[in-house]
């Protein structure tokens, strides 16, 4: 562990999960989410989009699943910049199919997602890992394999809600 990347501590309705966020590979990116933390946007948001093997989805959708607004501009994809796999237990930024699209939606992956890399998305761009999990897998892997169903014209969501309490950056 870096002594200056910032930890979060995520509280969820299955528990909480710490992570290191990798502040010197992917600063635009961790600025961001540390951002949307500071500001409580977290809270109350669920994780809304889970597959087993593959990934757990949250940070933008209500319970009542409905998007929140997000209050800042998308972020440039720091993907290959930052040089870190989607390995199981890292965080990265979800996005749509603009390469620099990501705002406040994250995911974290429950395997290894080689896939999901700059150096072999299929677009070119892949994913941007800004931390891993350090403490919490259990809660993670648990999220992870929660039945899920189709739910306001969304697949793998949750039959019961999971929610984000809040997310916090420890002091240092």
């Amino acid at each position: 562990m870096d002594e200056e990347n910032p930890i979060c501590v995520m509280d969820t309705s299955e528990g909480q999960m710490r992570l290191e966020l990798f502040k010197k590979s992917a600063p635009e990116t961790v600025d961001n989410f540390i951002k949307y933390a500071e500001n409580d946007f977290y809270s109350g948001t669920i994780f809304h989009r889970i597959i087993e093997g593959f990934m757990i989805q949250g940070g933008g959708l209500t319970e009542e699943m409905s998007e929140k607004e997000t209050p800042y501009e998308p972020i440039k994809n720091e993907a290959e910049e930052s040089g870190h796999r989607n390995e199981r237990g890292t965080i990265a930024m979800a996005r749509t199919s603009d390469p620099d699209s990501a705002t406040s939606q994250f995911f974290i992956n429950l395997e290894d997602n080689r896939r999901l890399d700059w150096d072999e998305a299929a677009d070119g761009h892949g994913y941007c890992v800004f931390g891993e999990v350090i403490d919490g897998m259990d809660v993670v892997d648990k999220i992870g394999a929660v039945e899920t169903v189709k739910k306001e014209g969304r697949e793998n969501v949750p039959v019961e809600d999971i929610k984000i309490k809040k997310v916090e950056i420890e002091d240092q």
